[in-house]
């Protein structure tokens, strides 16, 4: 993607690109997982999507990835423009707050001046134009003040599978002040917070300067800080991938949520004006698809259906189906593993995961 002339030289993206998500499974596999996949069946993988759209305001040498070293290689047959040293590699598994640290660090000493973002990788968002004028909306406010800021997304129905963000009422200006990040709710709750209409969910995407975080981890994480304060000098270097060897598994395995956003008393929300879904379970990616006039979604697949209603039929390029009698079930095909499964029990694949691994062996998860 071309240069924008004016592209703001202080801009930096974080794309948080190290999950497995195993709700996907069988596509999504902890050796190639669900960012890695175009999901949408657009041409696109969810991570080359989410590149594309930061890379419209953010300069291209700008855009760190995180993610685990097992999918380095990935990474770089998928974005042919990201050099080796924007990969940032974590050696261990420790949630969110440490590498956001690290990749804040190593950012803060390119740039001191730096503003970021950090987004999932595996998300869909339509209108890019409105996400690149939410992010510099905010992006502003983190230039101006010591101020973290999170993108909410208006709620459209009492969902318990997302924590939500609770902001101050009254205000007339589009930043609303957070008073507090609240757990996945149940139902009963979830139905009201929407009641209450200050209410938003929480997406995971996180915009700060530079020095505001690095100031907050000193302030709320101070043995985390000094963990990886000792790397300063070799971040950027060719001894940075030793250091972090030998002390990225020392860090406490905390998010970013717990252990900066809910202790901070200067959190601001953008309720966000596009469209988005986090296409966090087969469910949710069949909301976002096409569907035939009996409400099939299909990717991939050429399909003869009979007395088919309401499926997800998922399986390699141009793989025959037929499917007659069957309604509201998930069914996903590849080389080694055939999933034929209710929709409405999407949430248990996890499980059925675990069975397969437990039965069949690992090669299949």
């Amino acid at each position: 993607m071309k240069e924008h002339i004016q592209m703001n030289k202080n801009y930096y993206a974080v794309l948080m690109a190290g999950g497995v998500g195993s709700r996907f499974w069988p596509v999504s596999t902890s050796a190639n997982p669900k960012q890695f996949h175009d999901m949408l069946g657009t041409g696109r993988t969810l991570i080359q999507k989410t590149f594309d759209r930061l890379n419209r305001f953010i300069p291209t040498e700008n855009i760190l990835i995180l993610t685990n070293e097992r999918y380095n290689d990935l990474v770089l047959q998928q974005l042919p423009m990201v050099k080796q040293d924007q990969v940032v590699l974590e050696p261990a598994m420790r949630n969110t707050a440490p590498c956001i640290l690290y990749a804040s660090l190593k950012i803060q000493k390119m740039n001191p001046n730096g503003v970021m973002i950090v987004a999932p990788s595996d998300h869909w968002i339509e209108d890019e134009a409105a996400f690149e004028n939410d992010v510099i909306a905010c992006f502003d406010k983190c230039e101006q003040e010591e101020a973290l800021c999170t993108l909410g997304i208006q709620p459209t129905f009492p969902n318990t599978g997302f924590g939500y963000i609770e902001f101050e009422k009254g205000s007339d200006d589009n930043l609303k002040k957070v008073s507090q990040f609240r757990e996945k709710p149940d139902y009963e709750t979830a139905k009201e917070f929407l009641a209450q209409g200050n209410f938003l969910w929480n997406a995971g995407i996180f915009m700060w300067s530079v020095e505001t975080i690095v100031n907050a981890f000193k302030q709320y994480q101070p043995s985390q800080y000094t963990l990886f304060e000792k790397g300063i000098p070799a971040y950027n270097t060719d001894k940075e991938t030793a250091f972090i060897k030998e002390n990225y598994a020392k860090a406490e395995n905390i998010s970013i949520d717990y252990a900066i956003l809910e202790q901070s008393k200067s959190i601001y929300t953008l309720p966000a004006t596009f469209d988005w879904n986090d296409l966090g379970t087969w469910g949710a990616l069949y909301d976002k698809l096409d569907k035939d006039p009996n409400d099939n979604a299909v990717v991939n697949a050429k399909v003869l259906l009979e007395d088919a209603k309401g499926n997800m039929i998922r399986t390699p390029k141009d793989k025959v189906v037929v499917v007659d009698g069957l309604e509201d079930y998930i069914i996903v095909d590849k080389e080694d593993v055939l999933l034929i499964y209710p929709k409405d029990k999407q949430q248990d694949i996890k499980k059925v995961l675990n069975q397969v691994k437990d039965s069949f062996g690992d090669q299949f998860a």
